[in-house]
């Protein structure tokens, strides 16, 4: 067993980071200044957009793409139901109503199908969650979203890498919403981005992102007139700082070196789990590139005697942090109570939800972390391996 815990989800901070955040302190300049305008500059040069727009999360990103285009009171929002609260939660902020969508098992996202046959006459965007860093089938989304002139907002909190096909994601959908977040590819902290290529939202969500004041911070006290701002609308307070962006700058230039080494390790699980009957391992990225963002398992429970959490628990005792992405949002209390939501809604995403498990997976790891923890989930199946009858059917 390991002699330290394996922290899921260490971020990879290397000293040009250390170094530029201290030159922010010594700068005087901590809030939203010119290293986020920078940040945004070569962000946006990286996924291929027009405009992009440093915010402090994602949830931030996907609220004001809401707000800027025109959601409220009365709308549906069609979502995945395997996502994280927060992609939900930011339409019911709106005022409008989450109606969520089954998933392909294999992909783990939103199937087409299911998005059309909950599409009403009050549906008035689709927000795919591009889960694990592997790319929705946009080309189905998109021309169903167009002959419903539906907006189309990508939730790719695990998808900075990602590509759909030739285009970048970050320049397919209308509005791409993305995550830095502490254990994201590219960390800030805390922190998110909301990239398009409209111009009229670019001034919007910039405005609506800092109290909806005229002119932000950086406007006002780097210009050498005087200029008062005015409130324009009740904005909120979702600016990204210059402390986060210092970080950002270089997170995102290590971005594809980093990319190579969460690859190497990925094909070192496959190369042992693929073997392994208790196990299905990941699909690769079938119409693009995949982020390589998380590496999920999923448990063959009826192979097992243990369920789930027993399997994450054991091997919490050989500390090997994990994390599950996720448990599907139907079965929640809050959404099961307001939406009258239960079991049995949503069969494949339940089905993932109760076998899902991400194992560790970071350019911070070295060979040695990858072994240990290959070795831990092979102890665990071992110990708890359930002997496999004749003609006993295998849960796949």
């Amino acid at each position: 067993m390991r002699e330290k815990p394996l922290v899921f989800g260490t971020p990879f901070i290397g000293e040009e980071e250390i170094r530029e955040v201290s030159d922010t302190l010594r700068s005087g300049w901590l809030g939203t200044g010119p290293k986020t305008k920078h940040f945004e500059a070569e962000f946006s040069k990286y996924v291929h957009a027009r405009h992009a727009v440093g915010l402090n999360s994602c949830t931030a990103a996907m609220h004001l793409a809401l707000r800027v285009a025109g959601i409220g009171p009365g709308d549906e929002v069609i979502t995945s139901t395997l996502t994280f609260p927060s992609t939900a939660n930011v339409i019911i902020h709106c005022g409008a109503t989450p109606v969520f969508a089954d998933v392909y098992q294999a992909t783990m996202n939103i199937d087409p199908e299911w998005i059309e046959s909950v599409c009403t006459d009050r549906t008035r965007a689709i927000i795919p969650v591009h889960m694990a860093g592997r790319s929705c089938q946009m080309d189905e989304i998109l021309d169903f979203s167009r002959s419903r002139d539906l907006l189309v907002i990508e939730d790719a909190a695990h998808a900075v890498e990602a590509w759909y096909k030739d285009r970048k994601i970050g320049n397919v959908g209308d509005m791409t919403a993305f995550s830095f977040y502490v254990t994201k590819n590219l960390t800030t902290g805390e922190g998110g981005m909301l990239t398009t290529n409209r111009e009229d939202w670019e001034e919007s969500i910039r405005i609506q992102s800092l109290h909806g004041i005229s002119k932000d911070a950086w406007k006002r006290y780097a210009s050498t007139e005087f200029q008062p701002y005015e409130t324009l609308v009740p904005g909120y307070k979702y600016n990204m700082t210059d402390l986060q962006a210092s970080l950002g700058l270089h997170q995102l230039a290590r971005l594809e070196r980093n990319l190579e080494i969460r690859d190497q390790y990925w094909k070192m699980y496959n190369e042992v789990f693929s073997g392994i009957e208790e196990l299905i391992v990941p699909i690769d990225e079938p119409h693009g590139r995949h982020a390589r963002h998380l590496y999920t398992i999923l448990l063959r429970i009826d192979l097992l005697d243990i369920d789930r959490n027993q399997f994450i628990s054991q091997l919490l005792e050989r500390n090997i942090g994990t994390g599950v992405h996720f448990t599907a949002l139907h079965l929640h209390q809050y959404f099961r109570e307001t939406f009258g939501l239960k079991r049995g809604d949503f069969p494949i995403a339940e089905w993932i939800s109760d076998r899902t498990v991400s194992l560790p997976l970071s350019a911070r790891l070295k060979e040695e972390d990858v072994l240990d923890v290959i070795k831990a989930v092979c102890e665990v199946i071992q110990r708890n391996r359930r002997p496999l009858l004749t003609g006993t059917k295998v849960d796949r």
